[in-house]
Protein backbone atom coordinates (compact mmCIF):
# COMPACT_ATOMS: atom_id res chain seq x y z
CA UNK A 1 0.00 0.00 0.00
CA UNK A 2 2.86 2.18 0.53
CA UNK A 3 2.59 4.05 -3.02
CA UNK A 4 5.95 6.37 -2.80
CA UNK A 5 8.86 4.57 -4.94
CA UNK A 6 11.70 5.99 -4.54
CA UNK A 7 12.99 5.29 -8.14
CA UNK A 8 10.18 7.46 -9.37
CA UNK A 9 11.34 10.04 -7.02
CA UNK A 10 14.88 9.88 -8.25
CA UNK A 11 13.79 9.82 -12.27
CA UNK A 12 11.73 12.50 -11.63
CA UNK A 13 14.42 15.45 -10.81
CA UNK A 14 15.19 14.40 -14.85
CA UNK A 15 13.01 16.05 -16.42
CA UNK A 16 12.18 18.86 -17.25
CA UNK A 17 10.75 21.43 -14.45
CA UNK A 18 8.23 24.03 -14.90
CA UNK A 19 9.03 25.71 -11.95
CA UNK A 20 11.35 27.93 -14.10
CA UNK A 21 8.26 29.22 -15.35
CA UNK A 22 7.16 29.94 -12.13
CA UNK A 23 9.14 32.60 -11.17
CA UNK A 24 8.45 34.32 -8.11
CA UNK A 25 5.64 31.92 -6.57
CA UNK A 26 8.30 29.18 -7.10
CA UNK A 27 11.06 31.21 -5.30
CA UNK A 28 8.64 32.14 -2.19
CA UNK A 29 7.69 28.24 -1.99
CA UNK A 30 4.28 28.55 -3.75
CA UNK A 31 2.73 25.90 -5.97
CA UNK A 32 1.71 28.36 -8.83
CA UNK A 33 -1.46 25.31 -10.08
CA UNK A 34 -2.18 24.47 -6.14
CA UNK A 35 -2.69 27.85 -5.60
CA UNK A 36 -4.58 28.98 -8.67
CA UNK A 37 -7.16 26.51 -7.78
CA UNK A 38 -7.59 27.60 -4.55
CA UNK A 39 -8.05 31.01 -5.23
CA UNK A 40 -10.11 29.84 -8.43
CA UNK A 41 -12.50 28.16 -5.49
CA UNK A 42 -12.08 30.54 -3.05
CA UNK A 43 -13.54 32.89 -5.15
CA UNK A 44 -16.63 30.74 -6.44
CA UNK A 45 -17.59 30.37 -2.85
CA UNK A 46 -17.45 33.57 -1.71
CA UNK A 47 -20.27 34.28 -4.77
CA UNK A 48 -22.64 31.64 -3.59
CA UNK A 49 -22.22 32.96 -0.16
CA UNK A 50 -23.39 36.22 -1.25
CA UNK A 51 -26.42 34.60 -2.45
CA UNK A 52 -27.03 31.83 0.40
CA UNK A 53 -26.57 34.51 3.27
CA UNK A 54 -29.41 36.64 1.59
CA UNK A 55 -26.93 38.81 -0.43
CA UNK A 56 -25.24 39.88 3.31
CA UNK A 57 -22.11 42.03 2.17
CA UNK A 58 -21.48 41.79 5.98
CA UNK A 59 -20.88 38.24 5.77
CA UNK A 60 -18.79 37.90 2.43
CA UNK A 61 -16.65 40.71 3.63
CA UNK A 62 -16.04 38.71 6.75
CA UNK A 63 -14.86 35.54 4.86
CA UNK A 64 -13.23 37.06 2.52
CA UNK A 65 -11.01 38.12 5.61
CA UNK A 66 -11.02 35.03 7.43
CA UNK A 67 -9.87 33.46 4.45
CA UNK A 68 -6.99 36.38 3.57
CA UNK A 69 -6.05 35.20 6.92
CA UNK A 70 -6.05 31.57 5.43
CA UNK A 71 -3.89 32.33 2.38
CA UNK A 72 -1.07 34.01 4.27
CA UNK A 73 -0.78 31.32 6.91
CA UNK A 74 -0.30 29.07 4.09
CA UNK A 75 2.10 31.35 2.70
CA UNK A 76 4.38 32.10 6.25
CA UNK A 77 3.94 27.91 6.40
CA UNK A 78 5.63 27.32 3.06
CA UNK A 79 8.25 28.76 3.78
CA UNK A 80 9.10 26.20 6.48
CA UNK A 81 11.04 23.32 5.02
CA UNK A 82 9.69 19.71 5.78
CA UNK A 83 12.65 19.07 8.08
CA UNK A 84 11.58 22.31 10.34
CA UNK A 85 7.89 20.87 10.73
CA UNK A 86 8.84 17.42 11.24
CA UNK A 87 10.93 17.78 14.12
CA UNK A 88 7.98 20.26 15.33
CA UNK A 89 5.34 17.73 15.08
CA UNK A 90 5.99 16.26 18.77
CA UNK A 91 5.98 19.48 20.94
CA UNK A 92 3.03 21.14 18.95
CA UNK A 93 0.91 17.46 19.27
CA UNK A 94 1.18 18.09 23.11
CA UNK A 95 0.34 21.89 22.26
CA UNK A 96 -3.03 20.52 20.83
CA UNK A 97 -3.66 18.31 23.54
CA UNK A 98 -3.65 20.73 26.59
CA UNK A 99 -5.61 23.32 24.54
CA UNK A 100 -8.48 20.41 23.98
CA UNK A 101 -8.27 20.00 27.82
CA UNK A 102 -8.26 23.69 28.47
CA UNK A 103 -11.26 23.73 26.10
CA UNK A 104 -12.83 21.44 28.33
CA UNK A 105 -12.22 23.52 31.52
CA UNK A 106 -12.70 27.37 30.35
CA UNK A 107 -14.01 27.17 26.80
CA UNK A 108 -17.25 28.96 25.60
CA UNK A 109 -20.36 27.54 24.89
CA UNK A 110 -22.04 28.11 22.29
CA UNK A 111 -25.22 25.56 20.83
CA UNK A 112 -25.22 23.18 23.47
CA UNK A 113 -21.58 22.56 23.02
CA UNK A 114 -17.85 23.54 24.54
CA UNK A 115 -15.86 24.23 21.46
CA UNK A 116 -14.37 27.68 21.69
CA UNK A 117 -11.18 29.09 23.29
CA UNK A 118 -11.84 32.81 23.43
CA UNK A 119 -8.33 34.96 23.83
CA UNK A 120 -10.27 38.70 23.52
CA UNK A 121 -9.35 39.53 20.28
CA UNK A 122 -9.53 35.88 18.72
CA UNK A 123 -12.08 32.97 19.05
CA UNK A 124 -10.98 29.65 17.52
CA UNK A 125 -11.80 25.88 17.79
CA UNK A 126 -8.37 24.11 18.52
CA UNK A 127 -10.15 20.56 17.31
CA UNK A 128 -9.97 22.40 13.98
CA UNK A 129 -6.04 22.34 13.96
CA UNK A 130 -5.86 18.63 15.34
CA UNK A 131 -7.03 17.35 11.89
CA UNK A 132 -3.47 18.52 10.77
CA UNK A 133 -1.61 18.01 13.58
CA UNK A 134 -2.59 14.55 14.66
CA UNK A 135 -1.30 13.29 11.03
CA UNK A 136 2.10 14.85 11.40
CA UNK A 137 2.42 13.47 15.02
CA UNK A 138 1.87 9.95 13.32
CA UNK A 139 4.23 10.62 10.32
CA UNK A 140 6.48 11.47 12.54
CA UNK A 141 6.32 8.50 14.52
CA UNK A 142 6.17 6.18 11.92
CA UNK A 143 9.11 7.78 9.86
CA UNK A 144 11.58 6.61 12.31
CA UNK A 145 11.70 3.08 11.53
CA UNK A 146 11.46 1.36 8.25
CA UNK A 147 7.96 0.81 6.69
CA UNK A 148 5.18 -1.11 6.74
CA UNK A 149 4.31 -0.49 10.06
CA UNK A 150 4.68 -2.99 12.95
CA UNK A 151 2.40 -4.55 15.34
CA UNK A 152 3.68 -2.55 18.11
CA UNK A 153 4.17 0.59 16.05
CA UNK A 154 0.44 0.54 15.35
CA UNK A 155 -0.79 0.18 18.69
CA UNK A 156 0.93 3.51 20.09
CA UNK A 157 -0.55 5.19 17.09
CA UNK A 158 -4.19 4.42 17.85
CA UNK A 159 -3.19 5.87 21.35
CA UNK A 160 -2.07 9.01 19.86
CA UNK A 161 -5.02 9.17 17.37
CA UNK A 162 -7.16 8.72 20.19
CA UNK A 163 -6.60 10.81 23.08
CA UNK A 164 -7.06 13.84 21.01
CA UNK A 165 -10.62 12.37 19.87
CA UNK A 166 -11.83 11.26 23.23
CA UNK A 167 -10.88 14.73 24.04
CA UNK A 168 -12.70 16.16 21.11
CA UNK A 169 -16.21 13.77 21.56
CA UNK A 170 -16.49 15.19 25.07
CA UNK A 171 -17.10 18.84 23.62
CA UNK A 172 -19.27 17.39 22.09
CA UNK A 173 -18.51 17.04 18.21
CA UNK A 174 -18.72 13.74 16.77
CA UNK A 175 -17.93 14.94 13.58
CA UNK A 176 -14.65 16.57 13.80
CA UNK A 177 -13.59 13.53 16.27
CA UNK A 178 -14.30 11.10 13.23
CA UNK A 179 -12.27 13.59 10.72
CA UNK A 180 -9.00 13.26 13.02
CA UNK A 181 -9.23 9.79 13.70
CA UNK A 182 -9.60 9.50 9.80
CA UNK A 183 -6.71 11.66 9.40
CA UNK A 184 -4.82 10.06 11.59
CA UNK A 185 -5.79 6.61 10.29
CA UNK A 186 -4.71 7.71 6.72
CA UNK A 187 -1.17 8.17 7.45
CA UNK A 188 -1.49 4.43 8.88
CA UNK A 189 -3.14 3.41 5.04
CA UNK A 190 -0.03 5.42 3.77
CA UNK A 191 2.26 3.85 5.79
CA UNK A 192 1.44 0.39 4.42
CA UNK A 193 -0.39 -2.26 6.99
CA UNK A 194 -0.39 -5.85 6.65
CA UNK A 195 -3.24 -8.06 5.67
CA UNK A 196 -3.27 -9.48 9.22
CA UNK A 197 -3.57 -6.64 10.75
CA UNK A 198 -6.74 -5.29 8.19
CA UNK A 199 -8.16 -8.39 9.01
CA UNK A 200 -7.88 -8.33 12.91
CA UNK A 201 -9.36 -4.99 12.82
CA UNK A 202 -12.31 -5.40 10.52
CA UNK A 203 -12.82 -8.63 12.92
CA UNK A 204 -13.20 -6.05 15.82
CA UNK A 205 -15.12 -3.64 14.50
CA UNK A 206 -17.76 -6.30 13.11
CA UNK A 207 -17.73 -7.48 16.44
CA UNK A 208 -18.41 -4.51 17.67
CA UNK A 209 -21.60 -3.51 15.02
CA UNK A 210 -22.91 -6.57 16.33
CA UNK A 211 -22.44 -6.18 19.98
CA UNK A 212 -24.12 -2.57 19.55
CA UNK A 213 -27.11 -3.93 17.19
CA UNK A 214 -27.78 -6.31 20.05
CA UNK A 215 -27.62 -4.01 22.78
CA UNK A 216 -28.73 -0.44 21.47
CA UNK A 217 -28.43 1.38 24.86
CA UNK A 218 -24.76 0.64 24.95
CA UNK A 219 -25.29 4.11 22.16
CA UNK A 220 -25.68 6.69 25.56
CA UNK A 221 -21.89 5.58 26.44
CA UNK A 222 -20.80 7.01 23.60
CA UNK A 223 -23.56 9.19 21.56
CA UNK A 224 -25.71 12.20 22.90
CA UNK A 225 -29.49 12.40 22.47
CA UNK A 226 -29.27 14.26 19.81
CA UNK A 227 -26.49 12.73 17.95
CA UNK A 228 -28.63 9.95 18.40
CA UNK A 229 -31.53 11.12 17.03
CA UNK A 230 -29.39 12.33 13.60
CA UNK A 231 -28.69 9.04 13.27
CA UNK A 232 -32.16 7.27 13.37
CA UNK A 233 -33.23 10.55 11.26
CA UNK A 234 -30.61 9.93 8.85
CA UNK A 235 -32.33 6.24 8.31
CA UNK A 236 -35.64 7.94 8.17
CA UNK A 237 -36.20 11.11 7.87
CA UNK A 238 -39.51 11.03 6.57
CA UNK A 239 -40.73 9.89 10.52
CA UNK A 240 -40.01 13.58 12.11
CA UNK A 241 -40.88 15.81 8.83
CA UNK A 242 -41.46 18.77 10.57
CA UNK A 243 -38.72 17.93 12.88
CA UNK A 244 -35.42 16.11 13.37
CA UNK A 245 -35.52 15.57 9.46
CA UNK A 246 -36.98 18.44 8.23
CA UNK A 247 -33.18 19.76 7.26
CA UNK A 248 -32.30 16.82 4.90
CA UNK A 249 -36.00 16.81 3.58
CA UNK A 250 -35.56 20.57 2.51
CA UNK A 251 -32.02 19.80 1.67
CA UNK A 252 -33.13 16.93 -1.00
CA UNK A 253 -36.04 19.54 -2.42
CA UNK A 254 -33.68 22.37 -2.95
CA UNK A 255 -31.02 20.00 -4.94
CA UNK A 256 -33.90 18.31 -6.88
CA UNK A 257 -35.18 21.05 -7.82
CA UNK A 258 -32.64 22.74 -9.24
CA UNK A 259 -32.16 20.70 -12.16
CA UNK A 260 -29.71 20.70 -15.37
CA UNK A 261 -29.35 24.25 -15.29
CA UNK A 262 -30.63 25.81 -11.58
CA UNK A 263 -32.94 28.33 -11.08
CA UNK A 264 -30.43 31.37 -11.92
CA UNK A 265 -28.04 32.88 -8.84
CA UNK A 266 -30.15 35.15 -6.31
CA UNK A 267 -33.16 32.85 -7.67
CA UNK A 268 -33.17 29.92 -5.17
CA UNK A 269 -36.73 29.63 -3.76
CA UNK A 270 -35.87 26.61 -0.73
CA UNK A 271 -32.92 29.58 0.62
CA UNK A 272 -34.47 32.70 -0.09
CA UNK A 273 -37.79 31.95 1.63
CA UNK A 274 -36.13 30.31 4.54
CA UNK A 275 -37.29 26.50 4.29
CA UNK A 276 -33.62 25.44 4.48
CA UNK A 277 -31.82 25.69 7.27
CA UNK A 278 -27.93 26.47 7.87
CA UNK A 279 -27.65 27.57 4.28
CA UNK A 280 -24.65 29.86 4.17
CA UNK A 281 -22.90 27.27 6.62
CA UNK A 282 -23.77 22.94 6.57
CA UNK A 283 -25.83 23.36 3.59
CA UNK A 284 -24.05 25.59 1.26
CA UNK A 285 -23.97 23.00 -1.46
CA UNK A 286 -27.92 22.50 -1.96
CA UNK A 287 -28.10 25.99 -2.43
CA UNK A 288 -25.22 25.80 -5.92
CA UNK A 289 -27.66 22.60 -6.51
CA UNK A 290 -31.01 24.31 -6.45
CA UNK A 291 -29.40 27.90 -8.11
CA UNK A 292 -26.89 26.54 -10.66
CA UNK A 293 -28.37 23.29 -10.99
CA UNK A 294 -26.09 20.18 -11.93
CA UNK A 295 -23.81 21.95 -14.27
CA UNK A 296 -22.58 24.07 -11.19
CA UNK A 297 -22.62 20.77 -8.93
CA UNK A 298 -20.18 19.45 -12.06
CA UNK A 299 -17.80 22.66 -12.08
CA UNK A 300 -17.52 22.57 -8.35
CA UNK A 301 -16.47 18.53 -8.15
CA UNK A 302 -13.81 19.66 -11.28
CA UNK A 303 -12.40 22.54 -9.30
CA UNK A 304 -12.24 20.29 -6.28
CA UNK A 305 -10.86 17.12 -8.05
CA UNK A 306 -7.91 19.73 -9.22
CA UNK A 307 -6.95 20.67 -6.25
CA UNK A 308 -6.69 17.26 -5.18
CA UNK A 309 -5.24 15.41 -8.07
CA UNK A 310 -2.65 18.51 -7.53
CA UNK A 311 -1.88 17.45 -3.83
CA UNK A 312 -1.75 13.95 -4.69
CA UNK A 313 0.41 14.40 -7.50
CA UNK A 314 2.71 16.25 -4.89
CA UNK A 315 2.66 13.62 -2.07
CA UNK A 316 3.78 10.83 -5.31
CA UNK A 317 6.99 13.19 -5.62
CA UNK A 318 7.87 13.81 -1.76
CA UNK A 319 11.51 13.20 -0.92
CA UNK A 320 11.40 10.96 2.20
CA UNK A 321 8.65 9.24 4.10
CA UNK A 322 7.86 11.78 6.64
CA UNK A 323 6.73 14.20 3.81
CA UNK A 324 5.02 11.79 1.26
CA UNK A 325 2.74 10.19 4.64
CA UNK A 326 1.88 13.59 5.71
CA UNK A 327 0.95 15.26 2.00
CA UNK A 328 -0.93 11.73 1.34
CA UNK A 329 -2.86 12.56 4.72
CA UNK A 330 -3.78 15.85 4.11
CA UNK A 331 -5.16 15.29 0.43
CA UNK A 332 -7.51 12.53 1.79
CA UNK A 333 -8.32 14.76 4.72
CA UNK A 334 -9.78 17.38 2.50
CA UNK A 335 -11.28 14.47 -0.09
CA UNK A 336 -13.31 13.38 3.23
CA UNK A 337 -14.44 16.97 3.76
CA UNK A 338 -15.94 16.85 0.86
CA UNK A 339 -17.37 13.61 0.57
CA UNK A 340 -19.11 14.18 3.97
CA UNK A 341 -20.66 17.21 3.09
CA UNK A 342 -22.06 16.74 0.05
CA UNK A 343 -23.10 13.17 1.79
CA UNK A 344 -24.81 14.63 4.56
CA UNK A 345 -26.82 17.10 2.89
CA UNK A 346 -27.97 14.13 -0.19
CA UNK A 347 -29.10 12.38 3.14
CA UNK A 348 -26.71 9.63 1.89
CA UNK A 349 -25.11 10.20 5.07
CA UNK A 350 -26.07 11.40 8.61
CA UNK A 351 -25.79 14.88 9.39
CA UNK A 352 -22.64 15.49 11.65
CA UNK A 353 -21.99 18.95 11.27
CA UNK A 354 -18.87 19.03 8.18
CA UNK A 355 -18.62 22.33 6.46
CA UNK A 356 -18.28 22.67 3.02
CA UNK A 357 -14.06 23.35 2.54
CA UNK A 358 -13.30 26.76 0.99
CA UNK A 359 -17.18 27.47 0.28
CA UNK A 360 -19.06 26.88 3.24
CA UNK A 361 -18.83 29.96 5.96
CA UNK A 362 -16.60 29.56 8.54
CA UNK A 363 -13.52 30.81 10.27
CA UNK A 364 -11.38 28.24 11.92
CA UNK A 365 -12.08 25.31 9.37
CA UNK A 366 -11.15 27.33 6.21
CA UNK A 367 -7.74 28.83 8.02
CA UNK A 368 -6.86 25.25 9.31
CA UNK A 369 -7.68 23.54 5.62
CA UNK A 370 -5.27 26.64 3.85
CA UNK A 371 -2.75 25.67 6.77
CA UNK A 372 -2.47 22.67 5.59
CA UNK A 373 -2.24 23.68 1.68
CA UNK A 374 0.98 25.08 3.58
CA UNK A 375 2.17 21.84 4.83
CA UNK A 376 1.83 20.69 0.74
CA UNK A 377 3.02 23.63 -0.93
CA UNK A 378 6.40 23.66 2.03
CA UNK A 379 6.57 19.90 1.19
CA UNK A 380 6.99 19.97 -3.18
CA UNK A 381 8.90 23.44 -3.62
CA UNK A 382 11.77 22.86 -0.56
CA UNK A 383 11.99 19.58 -2.87
CA UNK A 384 12.59 21.13 -5.82
CA UNK A 385 15.05 23.52 -4.34
CA UNK A 386 17.09 20.46 -3.24
CA UNK A 387 16.70 18.98 -6.28
CA UNK A 388 19.10 21.63 -8.03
Amino acid sequence: MFIFNQTQKLNSFDKPMSEQNQGLFYRIHLDFPLLMGLVVLCLFGLIILYSASGQSLAKVEGQGIRLCMGFIAMMVIAQFSPQIIRRWSPPVYIIGVLLLLAVLITGDIGMGARRWLNLGFFRFQPSEFMKLIVPAMIAWLLSREPLPIRWSRFFICLVLILIPAALIVVEPDLGTALLVVFSGCFVIYYAGISWRLLAFLGTLLSALLVILLRFPELLDLVLKTYQKKRVLTFLNPENDPLGAGYHIIQSKIAIGSGGGYGKGWLNGTQSHLDFLPERHTDFIFSVIAEELGLLGIILLLIMYLFILMRCLYIASQAQDSYSALLAGAISLIFFVYIFVNIGMVSGLLPVVGVPLPLVSYGGTSAISIMMGFGFIMSIHTHRKLMAH
